[in-house]
């Protein structure tokens, strides 16, 4: 399974307004200059990002995005699932409201998809270890000086 760039941009946008602490809004143009992505994508899905209360902006000369909430409070789920929609490792394969996975392919009750347990528990593997990574998690610890002898 691949993500798309979305998801991978849109990680990249967290981790940069989570690295930079949060005090102060973030224009978009740094962080486009920073990681070396085109704004108008970054605008895209910041917008996305927004939407799902993952991110807040303010206007202004002085203006930006700042993390909606303290970075070990979100979790690459809720970012990935913003960027992206329900995560599904093949086409077929789809959560339904109460939580069940479900196979597209099962039309008729008398057809039972026979790869349905290997593509659930693919997904459950992948939803699993992004609800378990938090963004704090992926912001990269200050490197220390050394000290000259």
């Amino acid at each position: 399974m691949m993500f798309s760039t979305r998801a991978e941009y849109g990680v990249r946008v967290m981790v940069e307004l989570a690295r930079r602490g949060g005090d102060e809004p973030v224009p978009l143009t740094e962080i486009a200059e920073h990681e070396g992505l085109p704004l108008a994508y970054l605008e895209h899905l910041v917008a996305r990002l927004r939407r799902a209360d993952l991110v807040s902006s303010r206007r202004g000369a002085h203006g930006g995005y700042l993390l909606a909430r303290e970075a070990a409070d979100i979790t690459m789920a809720e970012v990935v699932e913003a960027l992206e929609g329900t995560i599904a490792p093949i086409e077929c394969i789809s959560s339904g409201p109460d939580g069940s996975v479900r196979c597209a392919r099962e039309t008729d009750p008398a057809h039972i998809c026979t790869t349905k347990l290997l593509w659930t528990r693919v997904r459950g593997s992948i939803v699993t270890t992004l609800q378990q990574t938090t963004l704090a998690e992926l912001v990269p610890a200050p490197r220390k000086k050394s000290v000259a002898a």
